[in-house]
């Protein structure tokens, strides 16, 4: 695998609270010039980076009760709804934590479900899962009760939580999923090596701020 094969995977990411218009903008120009699968942005930022990409072929992305995934059902469905009506064609959903942790997987199905719902068919649903706050066996119990409720991806990681994914973890979501659902490998990819070994684990997809350095075989320093 070679750069260019690479950047097809990369949803190239700015989440920073921070986060400037310009900066935004470069996001959008970049994920152009490298061909990258996505920019994955704030949701108020849908609407202008759709504008901005129109016609070229690079998704948008929004992330939805992001990052912590305990805000109510009807504020992830609301706020997926918006974006999807802004432009979005791809929705990163953070799961209900807590609630998985109780054992409560009927709240947690109940939750993803409603976001499917409000994707409408028009964009595709990625559930975080925050693999760093999981053992393993809730890793397995929240990838299957996504894949139950419909989404289409499940992904490791936030890149706002103690760690972010590992080949080991991705791996395991992989195999709990098997063609069910897709996985997408966030946080924790720093260089061109730990891309190609997420994908070889069974990423299908990475999340990366620092997408323009790994392509190249630069190392990334931080961030997402």
């Amino acid at each position: 695998m070679n750069g260019k094969d690479l950047a097809k995977y990369i949803d190239h990411t700015l989440l920073k609270p921070e986060s400037t218009m310009a900066q935004i903008d470069k996001l959008c120009d970049e994920a152009k010039e490298y061909d990258f699968c996505s920019v994955c942005v704030n949701t108020g930022w849908t609407k202008h980076c759709a504008e901005r990409l129109a016609g070229a072929d690079v998704k948008v992305c929004s992330v939805i009760g992001f990052p912590l995934g305990a805000m109510s059902t009807r504020a992830k469905a609301a706020e997926t709804a918006f974006a999807v009506e802004d432009g979005a064609d791809e929705i990163d959903m953070v799961l209900n934590i807590g609630a998985l942790k109780d054992g409560n997987t009927s709240l947690v199905k109940d939750d993803v479900a409603a976001v499917v719902e409000a994707c409408g068919g028009k964009a595709k649903l990625k559930v975080i899962i925050e693999t760093a706050l999981l053992t393993k066996d809730e890793i397995i119990l929240a990838c299957k009760t996504c894949v139950e409720a419909g989404a289409d991806f499940v992904k490791t990681s936030t890149g706002f939580s103690t760690a972010g994914a590992t080949p080991e973890n991705v791996a395991l979501m992989k195999k709990t999923v098997g063609d069910s659902a897709k996985v997408k490998a966030a946080g924790g990819v720093r260089t061109f090596e730990d891309a190609v070994a997420m994908i070889e684990a069974g990423a299908d997809r990475l999340g990366t701020s620092g997408g323009i350095k790994i392509i190249n075989g630069q190392k990334l320093d931080g961030g997402y």
